[in-house]
């Protein structure tokens, strides 16, 4: 907390700021629930009861409209994605609006056509929710909750039978962040940087000379695929507040390895890039709303590689590193030669990116 103990938006930012709130204050008070399978205080992207997995996630992105996507498709596209990260298939989703005076009717239906358009995609129902207005204010239009629960699949079961062939020891029954072991390598889906940047532009009224666009989708039917027609995935996350570098930096602290990721490997849009040169952005610290960063068995890496380069999703898909026991933390080996070390960031540098 800071000096004069109130909460900041880097409370919000994904980074060690946002993870020192919760674990300090979030999870001393809600913690100890004998029935979770994945306990609150693991800080995985959903938590367990028996076979189901439940997810709560609450968006407030400013603005609600920006290029490539809007507050709607980021509310549905963010829960199914933490409960697919885990193994699970989303099936039910409850949703909860709190919506500002003067918010235009025509915003407000643009917005429900677009979750219900994220819907299908995702082949996942909104089937119960609330709704409460606030008075004008700073709420920048509307705030969106949803939740959801998800189920085993037989997907998942396959992967994890894949990971047992090479992994006599592995013993989780979902896709945590605390299971990647030394000698897995590191697999990114796609280009980093670009809905953090869509929604910069859309805040400061920036041009960046390109089509730069919100990266935005539901990735649960990806994540079935390639659970179960290939497998060896040990861990999963989509890297959103706080970039690559958080998501990574989570993997290393909770399976006690270190990561090393190759500059040259990681998959950037050029535009994306000379934005983040200019405004002074590490893009490996700039969220993320459509990509998955992963674990696979090495034994795996190449053939799961070369399916996801099948896809829309994974078509720029890459090899970004690999886990290890030389050391803890996370680096990073450079073009121009050595090694950076790559810490958790204090938070996102783009506000109210979700």
């Amino acid at each position: 907390m800071n000096a004069e103990g109130v909460i900041t938006m880097l409370h919000g930012a994904g980074g060690t700021v946002m993870h020192d709130l919760v674990k300090n204050y979030i999870v001393k008070y809600f913690s100890g629930f004998s029935g979770a399978e994945i306990p609150l205080e693991a800080l995985d992207d959903a938590a367990v009861i028996g076979d189901i997995v439940l997810k709560s996630d609450s968006h407030a992105v400013k603005p609600i409209f920006f290029p490539g996507g809007d507050i709607g498709r980021l509310a549905v596209s963010g829960t199914v994605n933490d409960i697919a990260v885990l193994g699970a298939e989303p099936y039910a989703l409850a949703c909860g609006f709190i919506l500002e005076e003067g918010l235009t009717l025509s915003d407000f239906e643009r917005i429900l056509a677009s979750m219900r358009q994220t819907c299908q995609e995702a082949g996942v129902g909104i089937i119960t929710g609330d709704t409460k207005v606030v008075e004008k204010g700073s709420l920048g239009g509307c705030v969106i909750n949803v939740s959801g629960i998800g189920k085993r699949t037989e997907a998942l079961e396959k992967n994890l039978n894949v990971v047992k062939r090479f992994r006599s020891d592995f013993k989780a029954r979902w896709i945590l962040d605390s299971n990647l072991k030394p000698g897995d390598k590191i697999v990114l889906s796609g280009t980093i940087g670009d809905h953090g940047l869509a929604v910069l532009s859309a805040q400061e009224g920036l041009s960046f000379g390109s089509g730069i666009k919100s990266d935005v989708k539901p990735l649960n039917r990806l994540i079935q695929r390639l659970l179960g027609e290939v497998g060896g995935i040990t861990a999963m996350k989509d890297p959103t507040r706080g970039g690559l570098a958080d998501a990574l930096n989570e993997f290393s602290e909770k399976s006690n390895v270190g990561i090393l990721i190759y500059e040259d490997k990681i998959p950037m849009r050029n535009d994306v890039r000379a934005a983040c040169e200019m405004l002074g952005l590490d893009p490996l610290e700039v969220g993320n709303e459509g990509k998955i960063v992963m674990g696979v068995v090495k034994e795996k890496a190449e053939e799961f590689l070369e399916l996801l380069r099948t896809t829309d999703e994974g078509k720029e898909a890459e090899i970004i590193g690999e886990a290890t026991k030389e050391f803890t933390g996370v680096a990073m080996q450079t073009v121009v030669g050595g090694k950076r070390i790559i810490p958790r960031p204090v938070g996102d540098p783009v506000p109210r990116i979700c």
